[in-house]
């Protein structure tokens, strides 16, 4: 392997990062629910627990066993369930602590870049198959992230999977603020006027958004937590990430941008979602694929002008992403 002349140093990726962002959010899950009066159903909690559990014995046998593989894809998935119980926590915290609604601005914003929900519940309702698709790619959400840790620690892409879980948890974490300054009940409309068209999250939610709010809601079942519908939506952001991860993986590299198109297009529909959240979402992928690299990364040391042995130039787990060695 060729140095580059111009850098003394050689880029390679750690989950640091990552695990700090995780511990900023355990924290302030803490802070924010303080004094609510939140309690976890105790025997709810095992499974979560074992599996965590798991999930740690996991990664670490895989280093210690080197691995990689099975160490990088444990790590990532143990990194994103803690994400996901971290994150509805607290979301739930601070939509128990959040001001008034937003959703008479949400829904003048949607009509001012035209968007006619109305109609567009009617011409869904009448295409079955349409809805049956859309239905699939919103609620598989997790089976998509899941498809991307698998594949990617399968193909040894070791840093980008690094990239998409920090990037994930960043846009997750600033999503999840965001919904406590901008809190909502969601884009909801009633099942009961059509014929097939299903209730939305939004519409599934409205008791317990508002048991959250009055304090009626208190009661914790963690293998049955749901992201609350929020602007930015996370069903636009996340897709768009787990593409990007994909996009040198043999056959997802096709798929997943697929896969992600759909899910957001069905977003609005089956989560109850304003356009204008759904664009914000867009909008919050790009910025967190550039600031997660930067968190990421990890710079160590080599001298300069000087020749390194193939095997101490790069990590372990990068020489095979690149397939040197």
């Amino acid at each position: 392997m060729r140095l580059p002349k111009t850098d003394p140093f050689v880029a390679t990726t750690s989950d640091t990062a990552a695990w700090w962002m995780l511990a900023l959010m355990s924290a302030t899950c803490l802070a924010a629910a303080s004094r609510l009066g939140f309690r976890i159903d105790a025997w709810r909690a095992v499974p979560p627990v074992v599996g965590l559990a798991l999930l740690g014995g996991a990664a670490w046998f895989g280093r210690r066993r080197n691995r990689p593989r099975l160490a990088a894809g444990s790590i990532a998935f143990l990194q994103m369930t803690l994400f996901t119980l971290f994150g509805v926590v607290l979301a739930y915290a601070l939509a128990a602590r959040a001001g008034a609604l937003w959703d008479a601005r949400l829904a003048a914003a949607d009509r001012a870049l035209g968007f006619d929900w109305p109609a567009v519940f009617t011409a869904a309702d009448q295409a079955p198959a349409a809805l049956w698709i859309g239905a699939f790619a919103y609620h598989s959400l997790t089976l998509q992230m899941v498809t991307c840790i698998v594949a990617m620690s399968a193909y040894a892409q070791f840093d980008r999977l690094r990239v998409a879980i920090a990037a994930a948890i960043l846009s997750g974490f600033a999503t999840i603020l965001i919904s406590w300054w901008m809190p909502a009940m969601g884009n909801v409309f009633d099942p009961a006027h059509y014929t097939r068209l299903w209730p939305s999250i939004a519409w599934i939610e409205r008791g317990m958004i508002a048991g959250l709010r009055d304090g009626t809601w208190r009661v914790l079942d963690l293998t049955q937590l749901m992201g609350i519908v929020s602007f930015p939506s996370f069903h636009a952001t996340l897709p768009v990430i787990l593409s990007w991860a994909q996009r040198d993986t043999p056959v997802w590299r096709f798929v997943a941008p697929v896969w992600a198109g759909v899910t957001i297009i069905a977003t609005p529909l089956f989560g109850g979602h304003y356009g204008i959240d759904v664009l914000g979402g867009l909008a919050l992928a790009p910025l967190a694929l550039a600031v997660a690299p930067r968190l990421v990364r990890r710079r160590s040391a080599v001298r300069p002008g000087v020749a390194q042995p193939r095997d101490l130039a790069q990590p372990f787990e990068t020489r095979i992403e690149h397939g040197i060695g």
